[in-house]
């Protein structure tokens, strides 16, 4: 019997998300995970685990779930709140991810406008310039790495910019952007990755707190002035909600995008006629980058707890657990996606979740397409023949976020 529903468990499915063959290759589990038992308890995470596009897309949209993990009652997120109370102003603030409307629409509110498609546009430029700036400093030996020198510092050097970050600050806002979201598995992060998470977030609001009272002083043209001046207009923001943004802001628009180009990048190396289709055909970028957000997307999922007691395909959902969306295994569902386990750069039908969906769809999407498209279709343009270099690759990140560690390529 379920301990958390008291119904007959009848799966004999052990979904553990830290297993090293899971975390370099999850697709195959989540097919198990969808043909045998779809909305699958999880005595491990204590929480449903959901793998089907159809039921991802539902309670992603539901407002009878809650992003507000404070709400949950299992152990797991119990120890998630008790080590969040540990990381100052990012764990004890509510931010766009972990709050619900009205204060999730009035903080989205916010900041929606730094990343409309309008202003994002204006920025391509820019982007454009960066990215030929670092492969024009690549080394001339025929060999670089896609992740080092090009997915790593791009979306950092264009947040930082966004945030009003001077260039030579851009290496510890990387360093504790990493720090950061190498905690995201929160209980089931190992202590010492907790620690320096942790004193990641005290630097960070320490430097931010002191931007704040710069920009106070005097205002300037980038996100943080902004949230000051939607302040003194009347809206409620407070001192924490402002630090917690600010942090957000660097965090979301930073390892993600590192990890599409990366992934995005290792899906063409493995797919040559695919990466030789998109060199031939550059108009083909949108589409492929929308096919690698399916394919290999850097959230791998996002948890919701129930407000209420519902259910989900004949599966009693009790208020306060945690209902988990894992989006890579939505992405690959064949009831919504022909052949989804192949890789192709010009799929027409292509509603993926890997931004997920509903009220907290990505904030930035549109400023991370805009840097894989630019990096990826220039890449391949400058480089026509990339070629992995080895034939293993090492991933890093955690089973919420998925990403290489390195992507050495020879051309």
């Amino acid at each position: 019997m379920s301990e958390a529903t008291g119904e007959p468990v009848t799966s004999t499915l052990f979904y553990n998300p830290l297993d090293p063959k899971v975390h370099a290759n999850p697709y195959p589990m989540f097919r198990r995970m969808r043909e045998e038992d779809p909305v699958h308890w999880s005595d491990l995470m204590e929480a449903w685990i959901l793998t089907r596009y159809d039921d991802v897309v539902s309670v992603l949209t539901d407002s009878r779930f809650s992003a507000n993990r404070r709400e949950a009652r299992n152990r797991f997120a119990q120890e998630a709140m008790r080590i969040e109370e540990e990381f100052g102003p990012f764990g004890r603030t509510q931010t766009m991810l972990t709050s619900d409307p009205p204060e999730h629409t009035r903080l989205r509110k916010l900041v929606s406008k730094a990343f409309t498609a309008r202003t994002v546009e204006n920025l391509r430029p820019r982007i454009q310039k960066i990215v030929d700036e670092l492969l024009d400093a690549l080394r001339g030996d025929g060999r670089f790495d896609v992740i080092q020198d090009l997915a790593y510092p791009l979306p950092v050097i264009v947040i930082a910019e966004m945030l009003g970050v001077p260039p030579e600050e851009r290496a510890r806002f990387k360093q504790w952007s990493n720090e950061i979201v190498a905690t995201l598995g929160g209980a089931f992060a190992p202590p010492e990755v907790l620690e320096r998470g942790r004193q990641s977030v005290l630097e960070l609001a320490g430097y931010f707190q002191g931007v704040i009272a710069e920009r106070r002083r005097e205002p300037k043209d980038d996100l943080v002035s902004g949230l000051i001046a939607a302040e003194e207009q009347g809206q409620v923001l407070s001192e924490d909600e402002m630090l917690a943004t600010a942090m957000l802001l660097l965090v979301a628009g930073n390892e993600t995008t590192t990890n599409l180009i990366g992934n995005g990048m290792l899906a063409l190396l493995r797919n040559p006629d695919q990466l030789e289709r998109l060199r031939d055909d550059p108009s083909l970028i949108q589409s492929a980058v929308e096919e690698l957000l399916r394919y290999d997307g850097p959230v791998q999922g996002t948890g919701r707890v129930a407000r209420e007691d519902l259910e989900i395909d004949g599966r009693h959902v009790e208020a306060g657990q945690v209902v988990f969306t894992l989006l890579g295994a939505a992405d690959h569902d064949p009831a919504r996606f022909e052949n989804p386990d192949e890789l192709d750069i010009g799929r027409k039908d292509n509603p993926h979740v890997a931004f997920g969906d509903g009220i907290h769809f990505c904030l930035g999407a549109a400023l991370a397409r805009a840097e894989a498209q630019t990096a990826i279709g220039t890449l391949l343009q400058r480089f026509p023949d990339p070629r992995l270099a080895g034939d293993e690759v090492q991933w890093g990140g955690t089973f919420i976020i998925r990403g290489l560690k390195a992507l050495p390529i020879s051309f």
